[in-house]
């Protein structure tokens, strides 16, 4: 994908992207390995099905369709909805250097806004009366600094963030479809801050956020901002889901000190004792950013991507060896490789076959599991 970079995708190449992460058990790691391997989309796309059956799919691998693909457009179109691809000038350069960026990103609003030094702000929505004033405060001062804020459009503390930032320029990270604003409430919210922000997401139209769909956004949040602020967030919480993602990502993370005796505060004084920097104004955020600014946006740490993969042709006893070492209990791809003794290639040639079967299930950390 790297013979993309500073380049637009053609019409073509832009509906068979759009057809390839829509296709069953594709995400955004698979995508980037098929297209190393096969050279584009359109011959990725061919594939899929001969790769689904030597990884042992039970059944027909759903291709997304070109009809299919042609009617998303169509419809994103209807709604003002553009898609930037990985490596386009508009892509936004921080999150293109995080670890899994998404190949398209669905943009609606004013795309000007990306390119803005970010920083999400998070938290409850459950918002305490003192933390949405603090968060109201944070992103008011922040954005009359230059910064865009980012976050979830979520109730509390995240729509909070958002409207104090709407003259300026606040970025809407969807759980769902463009079409499927979430909570319906915030509809009038996301339609506002278009003007002088906007909204983006991986996800179709049409789609309805679910519970696994929010860390998924998280990510995305953290990784558009140079660092996230926590204002407040319970003992288990999204939030700090946000927080540990943009740690992962080389972040910086701030939180907002709350009281002892307030649940809202536990998680972001939880973050104050792991070595988050305590944010009392937004002078606190902008002394640490404002030397990051100037600095490139560095790719994420992760083992380069191989250039190819193994033909499998005389390769089934070195399969079966991979094959044996994997379970439910997740295991890293590196250990693979040195207990297999087959080689990096032939290991990523099974994983891939597998995970366009529905058969693995990749985690955190660059570990993998059998899933049946």
């Amino acid at each position: 994908m790297n013979n993309q970079a500073g380049r637009h995708l053609t019409d073509q190449q832009r509906l068979d992207w759009l057809r390839l992460i829509r296709s069953e058990h594709v995400g955004p790691r698979t995508f980037r390995t098929l297209l190393n391997h096969f050279g584009g989309a359109t011959a990725a796309l061919a594939a899929l099905p001969d790769l689904a059956r030597r990884g042992g799919a039970r059944g027909a691998t759903k291709v997304c369709t070109r009809i299919d693909a042609e009617r998303e457009l169509a419809a994103a179109e209807r709604l003002g909805v553009t898609y930037l691809a990985l490596g386009e000038p508009d892509y936004p350069a921080r999150l293109q250097a995080i670890d899994d960026p998404p190949p398209l990103i669905a943009v609606r609003g004013n795309r000007a806004a990306l390119a803005l030094p970010a920083v999400g702000i998070v938290g409850s929505r459950n918002a305490s009366a003192a933390g949405a004033k603090f968060a109201q405060m944070l992103a008011h001062d922040l954005a009359d600094a230059g910064f865009a804020v980012v976050s979830g459009l979520a109730r509390g503390i995240d729509a909070v963030a958002h409207r104090a930032a709407l003259t300026t320029g606040t970025i809407a990270v969807l759980a769902g479809g463009h079409d499927r604003i979430y909570p319906p409430e915030h509809a009038e919210l996301a339609h506002a801050l278009l003007a002088s922000g906007c909204a983006i997401s991986e996800m179709p139209l049409g789609w309805e956020p679910r519970a696994h769909d929010f860390p998924r956004r998280n990510r995305l949040i953290s990784g558009l901002a140079l660092g996230v602020v926590v204002v407040e967030a319970a003992k288990r919480s999204g939030s700090l889901i946000t927080a540990r993602f943009a740690l992962e990502q080389g972040r910086e993370v701030f939180a907002v000190p709350g009281s002892p005796l307030d649940p809202r505060a536990e998680g972001t004084n939880s973050l104050l004792k792991q070595g988050a920097t305590p944010v009392t104004e937004a002078a606190d955020v902008i002394s640490v950013l404002e030397p990051i600014l100037g600095r490139p946006a560095a790719p994420a740490s992760q083992p380069p991507e191989p250039s190819g993969l193994a033909d499998r042709a005389d390769s089934k006893e070195a399969a079966a060896r991979v094959m044996a070492l994997l379970g439910p209990t997740p295991v890293t791809i590196d250990d693979l490789i040195q207990l297999s003794g087959v080689g990096a290639a032939v290991v990523r040639t099974v994983l891939l076959e597998l995970e366009i079967a529905g058969r693995l299930q990749r985690e955190r950390g660059g570990r993998v599991a059998l899933t049946g």
